[in-house]
């Protein structure tokens, strides 16, 4: 855990095995996290009372997504290596604790997102190369998809102004999703294999964080062209997004440190 305003360490959630991803919801002040060592998800409060439950969900999960009007959770599984499982996406009743969907996929999930305009859930896919749809008031299937052409759909995230979704591919491509009439383009080639992305719309610029050789790759959304390279370090894939500062959060696993980058 780090306090933004003073961007200071304050400590850490034990007991949570394999943690793959953080989802924290503002709406509901709650924090979930996929474990993906136990085949559960986290949710605790982050405020004074942070009691820790967990709730068992069909798989390894990793990406997170929340539809915080029904309070429903979803899940994109992982399969183990080498493993012949149906790949799952798992729906969850936070106020219950419980699972109550686990809708097959067609390939090994990365990150998903959840956009309150259509109330669907978008999934990106490995392989097929593919965003997967899911209608979050009928979570019985997919609802559809949209292929991506190139290897490996990795980092996602929504321009929910704009009625578009943002996908970094490990074949190092950036293609821009139009919702509503399901065309993709190819925006942009970067750097190198992305991991998360994030978008700020206040500024219209888009993150994407490349492990190798280490840098935050900054676009421009209006024209897709990149404006900055930031230097993080070598193997350093996972970055956090401040909204309301303004602030980018790169952690980096060789030194052990969070990087704070603002933008002015």
């Amino acid at each position: 855990m780090i306090d933004c305003n003073q961007d200071k360490y304050l400590g850490s959630i034990p007991n949570l095995v394999g943690v793959a991803g953080v989802l924290v919801s503002n709406e509901k002040d709650v924090v979930f996290t996929s474990n993906r060592g136990e085949n559960a998800v986290g949710v605790f409060n982050h405020g004074k009372d942070r009691s820790l439950h967990k709730i068992k969900v069909g798989g390894r999960p990793n990406g997170l997504a929340f539809y915080a009007s029904r309070n429903s959770l979803l899940a994109a599984n992982v399969p183990k290596p080498d493993s012949h499982d149906p790949v799952t996406v798992s729906i969850v009743d936070v106020a219950k604790r419980v699972m109550t969907a686990d809708v097959a996929v067609p390939g090994r999930t990365r990150w998903a997102v959840f956009d309150p305009d259509t109330e669907r859930f978008y999934v990106n896919i490995a392989d097929p190369s593919e965003i997967a749809i899911i209608d979050a008031k009928d979570p019985d299937g997919l609802a559809g998809s949209y292929h991506i052409p190139a290897v490996g759909p990795h980092g996602l995230d929504l321009d929910r102004r704009g009625g578009r979704l943002f996908c970094a591919c490990d074949e190092g491509r950036l293609y821009e999703v139009d919702i509503e009439s399901e065309k993709v383009s190819e925006r942009s080639k970067l750097a190198g294999t992305p991991d998360v992305i994030f978008y700020n719309p206040d500024l219209n610029h888009l993150y994407v964080t490349i492990g190798d050789p280490g840098i935050i790759q900054v676009f421009n959304t209006k024209s897709m062209k990149e404006i900055q390279s930031i230097a993080t370090e070598a193997g350093t894939h996972t970055i956090a997004f401040n909204q309301d500062s303004g602030k980018v959060y790169a952690f980096m696993p060789e030194t052990h440190r969070a990087s704070v980058y603002q933008e002015t």
